[in-house]
């Protein structure tokens, strides 16, 4: 049986966790496929409630109050996977969280992804929301363009029946750039693909990535809450300390001018999903990233290791393979990437064993264009470097 970590006092449990680290201090894991065979689990062409139900975003996962799985990771229209465990999982064709495909940008209502979810009872439930305003959609930008008139943010919103129907909190911003979806067209814009939430036991965390603005550089940031259920205590890190607030820019007095958050490296692009390896206590980060003259020789998923969520190794290649960034005229596509282990024993999912499973979208394309999709899981397997990462104290 799964135990609820809810019912630990926090400072047990950051103490447990603490004392995990100085285990296998000098070895970061290593992450491989096991080589069973790939597991379907949601197939878009013939599972779908409606044609908008297709994979688009990593899954988050959460275990409900009877211990039912719960898994988003669809489309706009936020409809849920249920079932009892993470590979058997159907469709719920209740919508839980709508898009209102609303012109008026303060509204925070053109098209929202739930992206993270927490729960300590898996009864109330936070989800983080990505939000994507599409100004060209609603003659709100003169360029006209879908990536030059994109705006983003990250909303919180809560559910208080198991994630079944959320509704907006107050606040709703938790990221946003501190100007209106007016300003700086021409490319896309703010806070973009909340990573999953963890915990350390004493705080929760997430990573959201950000193509900045002047005096904010582009990257990853990390930010950090001592209860999400308060949409109001995340505080991005600065370098030093978790103290930069991201308001909404549309209330009143807007957002001002926050100084700019801490770019944590290796990751250029979104991070989708952050685990901690139960064997030893290290995070694993998962992302899917494009070939590039620096850390990334190919296109594919790749993975990080840290000890403090600050500061990582550098990138290692877990799949190669063209990602969703990349042109779809050169064949199907993979995205998507995020850990999930079934005998993890929280009710978010972030902790894994040796052997968890890698879910990721499989996209097919035809011509230059994208087709169906399907999310499909394949079996990891984690074990000790062989030698110790640069810097490691023994």
């Amino acid at each position: 049986m799964p135990t609820d970590r809810g019912r630990w006092p926090r400072a047990l449990v950051a103490a447990a966790l603490a004392a995990l680290a100085p285990a296998r201090a000098a070895a970061d894991p290593v992450l491989a496929f096991a080589g069973a065979p790939r597991e379907t689990i949601y197939n878009a062409r013939v599972d779908r409630c409606e044609p908008v139900d297709t994979p688009d975003i990593a899954p988050a996962t959460f275990r409900d109050a009877s211990g039912e799985i719960v898994m988003f990771g669809l489309h706009y229209v936020n409809r849920a996977l249920r079932g009892p465990d993470p590979g058997h999982l159907k469709i719920d064709c209740h919508v839980a969280l709508n898009s209102g495909l609303s012109a008026d940008p303060a509204a925070y209502d053109d098209r929202r992804y739930i992206a993270a979810v927490w729960t300590l009872d898996g009864k109330r439930v936070t989800a983080l929301v990505h939000h994507e305003y599409h100004g060209e959609t609603h003659k709100a930008c003169p360029a006209g363009d879908y990536m030059a008139c994109w705006y983003n943010s990250v909303l919180s919103f809560s559910s208080m029946n198991g994630g079944r129907d959320f509704s907006m909190d107050k606040p709703a911003v938790v990221a946003s750039a501190p100007f209106g979806q007016a300003e700086h067209q021409g490319r896309h814009r703010g806070f973009f693909n909340p990573s999953n939430i963890v915990s350390d036991g004493k705080h929760e965390y997430f990573m959201s990535s950000t193509t900045g603005w002047p005096g904010q550089p582009q990257g990853v940031c990390l930010f950090r809450s001592s209860n999400p259920h308060d949409s109001a205590s995340w505080r991005a890190f600065d370098g030093k300390d978790f103290t930069i607030h991201f308001a909404d820019p549309y209330a009143r007095g807007g957002a001002g001018s926050p100084k700019p958050c801490a770019i944590i490296e290796p990751f250029l692009f979104p991070v989708q999903t952050i685990v901690r390896h139960r064997g030893d206590g290290v995070w694993i980060a998962v992302w899917m990233a494009t070939k590039n003259d620096r850390q990334f020789p190919v296109d594919g998923f790749y993975y990080a290791t840290s000890r403090d969520l600050k500061s990582w190794s550098p990138p290692k290649l877990l799949r190669a393979g063209a990602t969703i960034h990349h042109n779809p005229c050169s064949g199907s596509l993979i995205a998507y990437p995020s850990l999930v282990d079934e005998t993890s024993r929280g009710r978010v999912f972030d902790e894994v064993g040796d052997s968890p499973w890698l879910y990721f979208a499989d996209i097919e394309t035809h011509g230059c264009e994208t087709g169906n999709r399907v999310l499909v899981r394949e079996r990891m397997k984690i074990s000790a470097s062989p030698e110790p990462r640069a810097g490691a104290r023994p």
